[in-house]
């Protein structure tokens, strides 16, 4: 506990499921009354310190700045606090902004994101499998993509993707991410010839096949980023998982001229990438999507796709987290001797993607890109760290293994957050599950879930034949502090 923080007293209503040390708690406490339009809670506090301990919020303002708990203004997309969001000419002019601006720009990010996620910042606990390392793509700066000569098959089998699975299982994940490339049949007759001889017909019906089954054999959510898809793909995946993502990287057709960094990519195209976005939301697909930094494109680029995604998710609702991704140079490819982006550049862009989405939106950065830089990130917005696994490396960054969970904890409470586990469907949507997940995997979703859609610290249920977890069996009635002066008025009047 801080030192100035306060004891609160007894509250009416459902308990708080995280600690009040801190005034920037309050709107996390009482959010949950507002959203449900229950009266105001009236806080009992004492303090040690003599200090005045601020006044709650309004539930107006408690409303606007925890959207985690918010409904949906239309009863199917997942609004987004408006009032707290630059415009479109407030957030192109970020871009002519200098040094100087860091510092205040970081300021009001962080701001808007203690607004709208308080103090937590969540991970998925994932494993990864990596279903084919074929891409027909060429980029520039890419090592995950390999040739068929280099790869023991062109893809994993049934039993080594239940294998891999199952470790994860074995260690605790609950996400189950797919990462594959992009339609590698249309450039290899070996990956036709593998599909052929498995019995599909494209890389995405198999990528169908095998989420199916993980799903069915582990109990472990599907999270899947083949690439494009169109929109029957769309619907046919959205069955065997629960979210699913596409880097829009950049929206700037530049970078894909000749010498650019996605010269030879086509699936790399700002167009076809934000068309698989539009149909996504147009299936209510929970989607992950962002930007890779320091690629060749502009700050202006940088917030022309930032904004881009937001008309996106203002029409539809489904953009569950947005990635800001830093670019590593990597040996063996074109771009090996590339600079790569400072800090600062991180920061500025993460803060600028903040003020963009308002303090709703899920803003994430990958840990094991700027270890030692954690507190920076959140210091710029970061309220997510992505999917983090205990098992397989990051195949897209093999060179940056990811940070064991109890560092992950321990560098993110020295940075004054704590670390919570999320599913592979961000908080927000996973609350309206009905709406964003398949009905045959709606029951697994919210089955795990606590009253913010975060994972359940536990798995008890009211009515189990089981004991208490350790926690609420050590819960103790408050001390009686005797009637209130109105209730004893009516008692008196009653005998």
């Amino acid at each position: 506990m801080s030192p100035d923080a306060r004891t609160i007293g007894v509250l009416g209503g459902t308990s708080p499921a995280f600690n009040v040390d801190e005034p920037a708690d309050l709107p996390m406490l009482i959010r949950p009354a507002a959203t449900r339009g229950e009266p105001r809670i009236d806080l009992q506090v004492e303090t040690d310190h003599g200090a005045p301990f601020p006044s709650p919020p309004s539930e107006e303002s408690a409303m606007a700045h925890h959207p985690t708990r918010s409904e949906p203004a239309d009863g199917d997309a997942v609004s987004d606090p408006l009032s707290a969001r630059l415009s479109v000419h407030e957030a192109l002019a970020l871009a002519d902004g200098g040094a100087a601006d860091l510092p205040g720009l970081l300021q009001r990010a962080q701001d808007l994101t203690l607004a709208g996620h308080g103090r937590i910042v969540t991970y998925s606990r994932k494993v990864f499998i990596p279903l084919t390392q074929l891409c027909r793509d060429v980029c520039h700066y890419c090592t995950f993509a390999q040739a068929p000569r280099g790869l023991a098959a062109p893809y994993l089998s049934p039993e080594q993707v239940l294998s891999i699975a199952r470790a994860g299982q074995a260690a605790g994940c609950r996400e189950a991410l797919f990462t594959l490339g992009d339609q590698p049949e249309a450039r290899y007759p070996a990956a036709r010839a593998a599909l052929d001889a498995m019995g599909y017909d494209s890389t995405l019906r198999y990528l169908e096949a095998m989420a199916r089954l993980v799903w069915q054999e582990t109990g472990l959510l599907p999270h899947l980023n083949p690439g494009l898809m169109a929109a029957e793909d769309l619907a046919r995946l959205r069955r065997v998982s629960v979210s699913m993502g596409i880097m829009l990287e950049s929206a700037s057709p530049r970078l894909c001229e000749k010498s650019g960094p996605h010269w030879g990519s086509p699936d790399k195209h700002p167009a076809a990438r934000l068309a698989t976005l539009r149909a996504a939301g147009e299936r209510a697909v929970p989607f992950t999507s962002g930007l890779l930094i320091g690629i060749g494109e502009t700050r202006r680029e940088r917030i022309e796709a930032l904004l881009a995604l937001r008309e996106l998710h203002d029409e539809f609702g489904h953009l569950q987290e947005i990635i800001v991704q830093n670019f590593r140079a990597k040996p063996g490819t074109r771009m090996a001797d590339s600079p790569e982006p400072s800090v600062e550049d991180h920061q500025w862009t993460i803060a600028a993607a903040r003020l963009i989405f308002g303090a709703g939106m899920s803003i994430q950065a990958p840990p094991n890109l700027q270890q030692g830089q954690l507190a920076a990130l959140i210091e710029a917005g970061v309220n997510d760290w992505g999917g983090v696994s205990p098992v397989t490396p990051d195949h897209v960054n093999p060179e940056a293994p990811w940070p064991h969970l109890d560092a992950l904890a321990e560098q993110t409470r020295a940075a004054g957050r704590h670390l919570a586990e999320r599913l592979a469907i961000a908080p927000r949507h996973a609350q309206q599950a009905e709406r964003w997940v398949d009905a045959s995997l709606c029951p697994a979703v919210l089955r795990q879930l606590d009253s913010f859609g975060r994972v359940r610290a536990d798995g008890w249920f009211a009515g189990a034949a089981q004991a208490l977890p350790t926690a609420a069996a050590a819960w103790r009635p408050a001390r009686a502090q005797g009637l209130s002066p109105g209730l004893r008025s009516t008692v008196e009047r009653a005998v």
